[in-house]
């Protein structure tokens, strides 16, 4: 059976249960694919898996950085490689789960930008960008890039800032370095199993009652934690859906009901996103959820699903 499977779907649709239930089936060990699960002390909001429901399962990139830092796809698939080649060296199943698809497509496909050095690039950009606002910067790259200018919206700061960088830095596109990039085979081959529901309603209620049980879990109060320790408001962590609206709640701008209402509604269009993205894929082999009553069951088709596959 293929060592390596990939669990991907919008968020509440099911990837954590499943892949510790495979693990355990397959021996396996589980490498979260979630770009918010990375950060400590921020549990609940994210949905991190708990101990109990690891189930004694390892897992991996979990609390591996401050929620003060920026974190990076290719700081995540720096560390997420060798733990995924380590695993699959020992002879057992790695199990990547998660619904962050670009920090699983760019794992699973290798390659890929190596941190630029302390050049002052970045740091020029970030201060042109201050002065002269945003829609100029994306016409300074449509003037060298005009692919990526097209695909970007202005208020996607990061993303335009970093074609420009790499532009600066490199003399080639960010554009030419993912023709590139796509144009080699991909560094792993898993199996991907895709989670949805058939009934969009379904999913978005299970959404909605997520964001209820985060509350009751104690959310507001990990929030107030964060936010003690001295995390500005601003930091990249505390933007995340979830966090940033709460975070206005607790500063009295809005009431925790409303805040709620919000995050529930940018969930429900995060999971649009999620969608729009993995569908993108043709090698994933999606279950839908609205068939199968339990786990239990969704295991077991999912199982059925790998035997299928590695005849």
């Amino acid at each position: 059976m293929n060592k390596l499977v990939c669990i991907a779907g919008p968020t509440a649709s099911g990837k954590t249960a499943l892949a510790v239930s495979l693990a355990r089936g397959l021996d396996g060990e589980v490498v979260s694919c979630d770009s918010m699960q990375v950060y400590r002390r921020m549990n609940i909001g994210t949905a991190k898996p708990t101990p109990a429901e690891m189930q004694g399962v390892v897992h991996h990139m979990l609390d591996v950085a401050e929620p003060w830092e920026d974190f990076s796809v290719s700081r995540y698939c720096a560390m997420a490689t060798p733990i995924v080649e380590d695993i699959l060296a020992r002879g057992k199943t790695a199990i990547i789960a998660g619904g962050t698809g670009l920090y699983m497509d760019s794992l699973v496909r290798g390659g890929g930008f190596a941190p630029f050095p302390a050049t002052g690039v970045r740091e020029a950009l970030e201060r042109q960008a201050d002065a002269v606002g945003m829609d100029a910067m994306l016409e300074q790259l449509r003037q060298v890039d005009p692919e990526s200018a097209a695909r970007l919206h202005p208020a996607d700061r990061k993303r335009i800032l970093r074609a420009l960088e790499v532009y600066r830095e490199t003399g080639a596109t960010i554009t030419e370095h993912n023709r590139r990039t796509q144009a080699v085979p991909p560094k792993f081959s898993p199996v991907w199993i895709g989670l949805d529901f058939a009934r969009r309603e379904t999913l978005y209620a299970r959404i909605d009652l997520r964001v209820e049980q985060m509350l009751e879990l104690g959310l507001m109060a990990e929030i107030q934690a964060l936010l003690d320790e001295g995390i500005p408001p601003k930091a990249t962590a505390l933007q995340a859906i979830g966090y940033k609206e709460f975070v206005r709640a607790l500063s009295g701008e809005e009431t925790v009901a409303q805040a709620g209402a919000r995050v529930q509604q940018a969930s429900r269009r995060y999971a649009k996103r999620q969608l729009t993205w993995f569908r993108r894929n043709p090698a994933i082999h999606w279950l839908m959820r609205d068939g199968y009553r339990t786990d239990a069951e969704i295991l077991a088709a999912a199982r059925q699903l790998l035997q299928e596959t590695d005849k």
